[in-house]
């Protein structure tokens, strides 16, 4: 499981990407055996959940082992098995003997994060998928694996923990028996869960659109250094979105494409809909990583452009006491008029003294009335001219 907050520092964010990034590296330990159970030490103990129903009827408990399931494996109604942890391995491997499953489906289930695919084994179909949810606090979002085994009359789920997941709407579904979900088959119910994680991205992407909003408006009026750390966060937040979304789009389009025997011709017209939404959604992910590199273009012009109007500013100053500092620096020579009536005679005048400031306030208001002839003035005192780095906001693109 992997947590993602923002804003957040550019250290941060970058570990936090780099322990998701599930294409980067792999847990198995080199030269272990195939099947080889790898469970990290603060993995949530499992928690199992048995929701097994049909049109007329639907029932929900909580299971206290893996072969307490056995009974409703044999039913012609759907069983609904959630696993939610993967802290124990003995249940674990327990529940791979009730369900028959294949070592290296037990192995893609626990060692995680795996990258989303599709394995079809003789009576049991394989769905690695990343699901992605807004944590409570509304502060980021968590990004963990989930892992459905679809079978005849079955479908097993496993999450890495128990405290997050998207199938909340689902759950409700069945249990007040809306729509269609209870006159289907377990191929159903794994789409309608597909369905659910990928629209369980566009929360987040919600969220990113109205923080690329936030810092549109700062990087234009007021960019800093932690409006760069900003940026780069969002940036790295979002390559581990695309990461999530990218390799999900290609598994449902191969099961789509491939077909499998568990898979009925109505669910997979469904599922046509559910790789459309895929599509939407990686979609607006490159959308907002390209916003999120506009603003990095954006930061740089409005820094360029703070940077000028210093130094603009700084030149008007030099530029009007560099011929005072001349005056009061020549009359400040020390001379003496006894040897030479060239030795700064206007030492010896009555007026000397008034006739030196007029000058010199001569001068500097010559070049105050010259700037502002030529609109130096007016362009220091102007706003920074606000930048659109997109014609479209980013909450609009969620409504396409």
């Amino acid at each position: 499981m992997v947590e993602h907050n923002f804003p957040q520092t550019l250290p941060a964010a970058s570990k936090a990407i780099d322990d998701g990034s599930y294409m980067d590296y792999f847990y198995d330990i080199p030269g272990s055996m195939p099947g080889t159970l790898n469970i990290e030490t603060d993995s949530s103990p499992p928690v199992i959940v048995l929701i097994d129903y049909d049109e007329a009827n639907a029932v929900r408990q909580e299971i206290e082992t893996p072969e307490d399931t056995i009974p409703f494996l044999d039913t012609e109604s759907v069983s609904w098995i959630d696993v939610k942890g993967l802290g124990s391995e003995d249940v674990l491997r327990r529940l791979g003997k009730v369900f028959s499953l294949h070592p290296l489906v037990l192995e893609d289930i626990v060692n995680v994060p795996q990258r989303p695919k599709i394995e079809e084994y003789d009576e049991q179909l394989l769905i690695i998928a990343r699901m992605v949810t807004i944590k409570a606090s509304g502060s980021g979002f968590i990004s963990e694996q989930v892992s459905l085994v679809l079978g005849k009359h079955y479908l097993l789920t496993v999450q890495e923990e128990p405290e997050y997941d998207c199938f909340g709407p689902i759950r409700e579904r069945i249990r007040t028996n809306k729509g269609t979900i209870r006159k289907h088959g377990a191929d159903y119910l794994a789409y309608a869960l597909l369905d659910a994680i990928i629209d369980g991205f566009f929360p987040v992407l919600e969220e990113y659109g109205e923080k690329i909003e936030e810092l549109e408006d700062e990087v234009v009026s007021n960019p800093s250094h932690q409006t760069l750390e900003k940026i780069h966060s969002v940036k790295r937040e979002l390559l581990g979105l695309r990461r999530a979304i990218w390799p999900q789009r290609d598994a449902i389009n191969a099961l789509i494409r491939d077909g499998s025997d568990l898979i009925s011709h109505d669910v997979h017209i469904y599922l046509r809909d559910c790789y459309d939404h895929a599509i939407q959604v990686l979609d607006m992910v490159e959308t907002y990583r390209e916003l999120a590199a506009s603003l990095m273009d954006v930061y740089l012009s409005s820094v360029s452009n703070k940077m000028n109007e210093i130094m603009k500013l700084l030149t008007v100053i030099s530029s009007i006491f560099i011929p005072l500092t001349f005056i009061a620096g020549v009359y400040g020579m020390n001379f003496n008029t006894e040897k030479s009536p060239f030795n700064m005679p206007e030492l010896d005048w009555y007026w000397g003294y008034v006739a030196c400031w007029a000058v010199m306030l001569a001068t500097a208001f010559s070049l105050i009335f010259f700037f502002w002839r030529r609109g130096w003035f007016e362009s220091l005192s102007t706003a920074a001219p606000q930048v659109e780095p997109s014609k479209k906001s980013p909450k609009s693109l969620l409504h396409r």
